[in-house]
């Protein structure tokens, strides 16, 4: 059997709309080969994970020694000499008094356990979330989530979960003229939304600090010091999901420090261990003590191998100055997508930090019309090409570029090329 007809035989695949037509072999560094033996540029990194490269030698060389001496244990029951130096090294490079750590599996499970853990230190049991937000699939992160796309056919969800306004200025709902103006508009919309929307027993407020399945939704510069401020007044905590945008993807280690401020609890997973399955949630010494015997625990959270992946993977983002890398890399995309703008009125909108950028297409430049279709079309022509790319948003809408940080320049032109070219041939054939 090939393995197409395993997946439609043997798995539960009917929730993904359409499977990329590539048996993936092997992958190294920014390369994806099928068993075809065709090579692609991997430009979505397994959905922004693999930060530092596909199979990086010291991320695996670390994870094969642990595994010689220690696979599993289960970290929450016995000491894991591993975990404490990975909890101890996330300290060191998380923003502000981010200090203790608890371990989890994924992105799903690590804001589960930061909503829970900001419930219990606050004796609050509301949230406030924003629209066009994803926080994963469990019951309770799609409670928070702000998005019909990712929900639908999945409620009842948990009550107690306010709205306010994601800050996108290309599609702000205030129709600001301003970044700013739409960064304060979007921020003054959360005290309306803890007064009208909750019982004003709210224990937190959770965002992305860029919004990455609702498009690349990049909050203007001072979006975050505005809703902070408005969270310190309500005795609300702020918790940051950095699931996506962490671990030098946008520029910086952590996508909140564009922002100058500092979260009270912060959710990682995805690009911590470099393609090894970790999550983590990441709070203030007073916060993470808030937890009691029984609260909150993990069979698999933790893992020593997942953890060894981890501490290598840190390393490796600060030895090879990857998050460098990522901002040059990224000004570089942008610079010469921007440039396309001009030519290509298929394109809305070119945003993004670091390589985590999003190419918005719509049919209509003043009506901002979604290009569905011709979106689909632009993937399909990349990976042709031979250039991965990811599409998503909202509106189903925007090509997503989020390659491993090891980019170089010439790869990164490539980039270029092969999305204008592709951008060029479906707007020729309306």
């Amino acid at each position: 059997m090939t393995t197409k007809e395993l997946y439609d035989q043997y798995m539960i695949t009917s929730m993904v709309a359409g499977f990329e037509p590539i048996e993936v072999e092997r992958a190294q560094g920014t390369t994806i080969t099928g068993s075809d033996g065709k090579a692609y540029l991997d430009c979505f990194s397994g959905i922004s994970v693999v930060n530092a490269g596909h199979n990086h030698p010291k991320v695996i060389a670390a994870a094969k020694a642990q595994m010689d001496k220690l696979v599993h244990c289960s970290t929450y029951i016995y000491y894991s000499p591993t975990a404490g130096l990975l909890a101890k090294r996330l300290a060191e490079i998380m923003p502000g008094k981010l200090q203790k750590t608890f371990f989890a599996n994924s992105g799903a499970e690590a804001v589960e356990g930061a909503m829970r853990l900001a419930k219990q230190f606050t004796g609050k049991k509301e949230l406030i979330a924003l629209t066009q937000s994803f926080h994963g699939r469990t019951v309770g992160t799609l409670s928070v989530t702000g998005n019909y796309g990712r929900k639908k056919g999945s409620g009842p969800y948990m009550s107690g979960v306010g709205f306010a306004p994601a800050p996108h200025f290309y599609r702000c709902p205030f129709k600001t003229s301003t970044p700013d103006d739409c960064a304060a508009a979007c921020a003054e919309a959360i005290e309306d939304v803890i007064r009208s929307q909750t019982s004003m027993d709210v224990a937190a407020f959770i965002a992305e600090s860029v919004l990455g399945e609702g498009g690349i939704i990049v909050p203007p510069d001072n979006y975050f010091k505005y809703a902070k401020a408005i969270c310190d007044k309500h005795g609300v905590l702020f918790i940051c999901d950095e699931v996506q945008s962490g671990f030098g993807r946008t520029g910086k280690m952590f996508a909140i420090e564009h922002y100058g401020v500092e979260p009270d609890i912060m959710a990682t997973a995805k690009g911590i261990a470099d393609g090894f399955p970790l999550g983590a949630f990441t709070a203030r010494a007073d916060v993470g003590g808030a937890f009691k015997p029984g609260d909150h625990l993990s069979t698999f959270g933790g893992n020593p191998v997942s953890c060894a992946a981890a501490l290598a993977n840190i390393d490796v983002l600060i030895d090879e100055k990857l998050s460098e890398n990522s901002a040059a890399r990224g000004e570089q995309i942008m610079k010469r997508l921007h440039k396309t703008v001009e030519s290509a009125p298929l394109i809305g909108d070119v945003r993004g930090k670091g390589l985590m950028i999003g190419v918005e297409l719509v049919t209509d430049r003043k009506a901002k019309t979604p290009a569905v279709v011709e979106t689909k079309e632009v993937r399909r022509l990349c990976r042709e090409a031979g250039v991965l790319v990811g599409a998503g948003g909202t509106f189903a809408n925007v090509i997503r570029l989020q390659p491993p940080l090891t980019l170089t320049a010439a790869e990164a032109d490539r980039i270029c090329d092969v999305v204008s070219d592709a951008v060029g041939k479906v707007a020729g054939k309306k």
